[in-house]
């Protein structure tokens, strides 16, 4: 079987208070029940910025105002590839909400609460306890 091009998704890494924000993907979604970063797929004529901000608005009701590319990671499933990008949000305007029927909440790196994070995103967890931030 043949795979298709990879899908561009991507991510943000919300930070408030050294705390950063993750949602449980809604039911009827793939993975439903597990958590994640933040934001979706990229559309074919969309930058990787211009997604960031339609998705967040889309699920959080927010505007990315301050954000930086952090990473790229590749993730291979069965049935197709992933590529996701993922950007440190440092400054949102509006109020955090929940437009998909998704759960929320903030997390601290040093004092995580078990939650069943996507697999990758465990890698991604343990990249971000070892950076070293300049912000």
């Amino acid at each position: 079987m043949k795979k298709t091009q990879p899908i561009k998704v991507v991510a943000g890494i919300i930070w408030k208070e050294n705390l950063f924000l993750s949602a449980e993907r809604p039911t009827g979604k793939d993975y439903a029940g597990w958590w994640e970063f933040p934001g979706g797929k990229v559309e074919t004529s969309e930058s990787l910025g211009e997604a960031l901000v339609r998705e967040l608005q889309e699920e959080l009701g927010i505007t990315p105002t301050s954000f930086d590319f952090w990473m790229e990671k590749t993730v291979e499933y069965p049935e197709y590839t992933v590529r996701l990008y993922f950007f440190d949000i440092w400054e949102f305007s509006g109020q955090v909400k929940s437009l998909e029927n998704q759960h929320f909440d903030w997390f601290d790196l040093k004092n995580m609460r078990e939650v069943k994070f996507l697999p990758v995103n465990y890698e991604i967890l343990e990249m971000l306890k070892k950076r070293e931030f300049n912000k």
